[in-house]
């Protein structure tokens, strides 16, 4: 009976972090991107604000995770889970009120900081008691929440419109589905006494460190711009118009499994390697979606963009760590390192997309762009060995 009872509570931890991950990242982070293009026509906003709206967020994403890694924070890892988890719902659910960007550009940041407490905080939270379980093999359903959000925010999208709503209502519906995520978790993640964390010291990163965090902050400017736009993209196509809530849906459900593809993939060629397997497939994606003007482009592009980017977030973490451990330094330190030049690639992105649009009248400048980079950061892991 005790074995039984260990895989119901370790299966109940990870359907909670699921619904803390969808919630907080899969439609915190990525519900403005089925949304944008209603944004636009409903406020006339130009493509570089739309960009620098998508840089605020990760801006507060930035801030959140170093805060949350650095600082000793009093109370509990749950209660500042649900308290990120509730303002994350309640600054979606506010989007709707805004009427300025300089008040959209704040939901944002704020929206941002709260997905990245949750992200740090129910991680810690459901991958510790996993491992204590010795069910740590669960860790890919609760990572899989993301996809499941960016899944979702894509049918809130779709339902929304459906019954005639524009796109006030379908952040007040984000925003409602926000807080009955944030219920199930809390349900899921029961409070249990709590070790406190550990103080950040350390070595400094190792030059194999650096090398993979530049990787990652390429990888995080690759991923975004499309991320962000793609949407957009395929509803500015004569030719593809009416299929981006399909495209985006796509996005998600590849998302939903890729971390456990790519840590088989991991487990036989090396996390370099595979990082950069993943590097060349996501650029691949990128660059179809503006060299081909078709259905089948953008939902090769949704394929490959969601069958990548999770897989190559956590393999970016997961490799972090054994090279923080193999020189012997601080991987609470190798994370926060990880964490900046990730948010430094997704803070520049979308801007530069926004601007280089503007400028060109076109996504192509700033897809190839992101390609580009996405294959010099392939270049720079296939030969980092990383044990």
């Amino acid at each position: 009976m005790q074995p039984n009872r260990h895989s119901k509570e370790a299966l109940t931890l990870a359907l909670g972090g699921l619904c803390a991950m969808a919630i907080a990242m899969g439609m915190g982070r990525f519900l403005y991107t089925p949304i944008l293009p209603f944004m636009v026509d409903g406020l006339s906003l130009s493509k570089a604000q739309a960009g620098l709206i998508a840089s605020a967020n990760f801006i507060g994403y930035l801030a959140g995770a170093l805060t949350a890694i650095y600082t000793a924070l009093p109370g509990t890892k749950r209660n500042w889970m649900l308290l990120a988890l509730l303002i994350s719902a309640l600054t979606t659910a506010a989007m709707a009120m805004g009427y300025s960007i300089p008040l959209i550009v704040l939901l944002r940041f704020a929206g941002g900081a709260a997905s990245a407490f949750v992200l740090v905080f129910a991680s810690a939270l459901v991958l510790e008691r996993l491992s204590a379980l010795d069910k740590a093999h669960l860790s890919s359903l609760h990572f899989g929440g993301v996809g499941i959000g960016i899944a979702l925010s894509a049918i809130v999208v779709a339902v929304i419109t459906a019954m005639g709503y524009g796109w006030r209502g379908q952040w007040l519906a984000g925003g409602a589905l926000s807080l009955i995520g944030m219920f199930l978790a809390a349900i899921c993640i029961p409070p249990q006494p709590e070790s406190a964390a550990p103080s950040v010291h350390g070595k400094l990163a190792s030059p194999a460190l650096w090398r993979l965090a530049r990787a990652y902050c390429l990888f995080g400017f690759g991923y975004v711009i499309t991320a962000t736009f793609l949407v957009d993209l395929v509803r500015s196509s004569e030719q593809t118009r009416g299929a981006e809530i399909y495209v985006w849906l796509l996005v998600g459900l590849f998302a939903a499994p890729s971390i456990t593809f790519w840590n088989a993939v991991a487990a036989r060629v090396g996390i370099g390697m595979a990082f950069a397997i993943a590097g060349v497939i996501e650029a691949i994606g990128v660059s179809v979606s503006v060299l081909l003007d078709s259905n089948f482009a953008v939902i090769t592009a949704a394929v490959l963009l969601g069958g990548t980017f999770m897989g190559m977030t956590a393999l970016g973490l997961v490799g972090a760590r054994k090279l923080a451990a193999a020189a012997q330094s601080d991987a609470r330190r190798a994370v926060a390192l990880m964490t900046a030049a990730f948010g430094l690639g997704q803070i520049i992105g979308p801007t530069f997309a926004g601007y280089a649009f503007d400028a060109t009248g076109s996504y192509f400048l700033p897809s190839m762009a992101a390609a580009a980079a996405l294959l010099i950061a392939a270049t720079i892991t296939f030969r980092l060995v990383i044990d």
